[in-house]
């Protein structure tokens, strides 16, 4: 055998090898094309997951938005409602205050009543006394204080105290008669009823 059949024969067994792994290789490829999904297919499921993922997401951040909104509202309602509780009992301590302070000035007004109401021969020492009551009685008036009528007025419990009773023809039933003591009201408040007389029938 000589050098060049030697060449030949290695050619033909190289060309039968090449042949062989071709036809091995080629079920493999197949095999692979069938397990992988189509490119369209894999390109519309995505965009649906996507698009779930992100109304989930978007569902729950709404209701976080909702909860939080709610949770201020609350706070704001509950500020407002400390706020006007803490001014009104500002103001009903201020008022308060005020009316004891009035209060503790109705003996001295009550002395000047009956000053006023006593014979005095001293025209000027009248005249001051009066003046003193006037200004007197309009800075608490300016306060809100204002007298309860009472004389010729039908007896209300919640405005006068009964101090006697009088039977009387020439009266109406309960017509208060007398006024012992003025009463008075503070700022629409009863400060102290007034001490009357009241007429009843015989």
């Amino acid at each position: 055998m000589t050098h060049f059949d030697t060449l030949t024969i290695m050619e033909e067994v190289k060309s039968e090898n090449t042949d062989i792994g071709v036809e091995e290789a080629a079920p493999v490829s197949g095999t692979a094309a069938e397990a992988d999904p189509p490119a369209d297919q894999a390109s519309l499921a995505d965009p649906a997951d996507q698009l779930a993922a992100l109304a989930a997401e978007r569902d729950r951040l709404q209701q976080e938005a909702a909860d939080l909104n709610d949770r201020l509202l609350r706070r704001q309602a509950e500020f407002d409602n400390f706020r006007k509780r803490a001014e009104r009992e500002r103001f009903e301590m201020l008022e308060y205050a005020a009316m004891e302070a009035v209060k503790a000035i109705l003996p001295i007004v009550d002395d000047f009543d009956r000053a006023l109401k006593s014979e005095c021969a001293d025209k000027e020492y009248v005249r001051g006394m009066e003046m003193i009551h006037q200004r007197l009685s309009e800075s608490l008036k300016k306060l809100g204080l204002e007298p309860v009528e009472a004389v010729g007025k039908k007896f209300d419990p919640n405005l006068h105290h009964a101090v006697s009773k009088m039977q009387s023809e020439e009266h109406e039933e309960e017509e208060i008669v007398e006024e012992y003591q003025k009463g008075y009201q503070f700022k629409e408040r009863l400060l102290r009823p007034a001490m009357v007389k009241v007429a009843v029938r015989p």
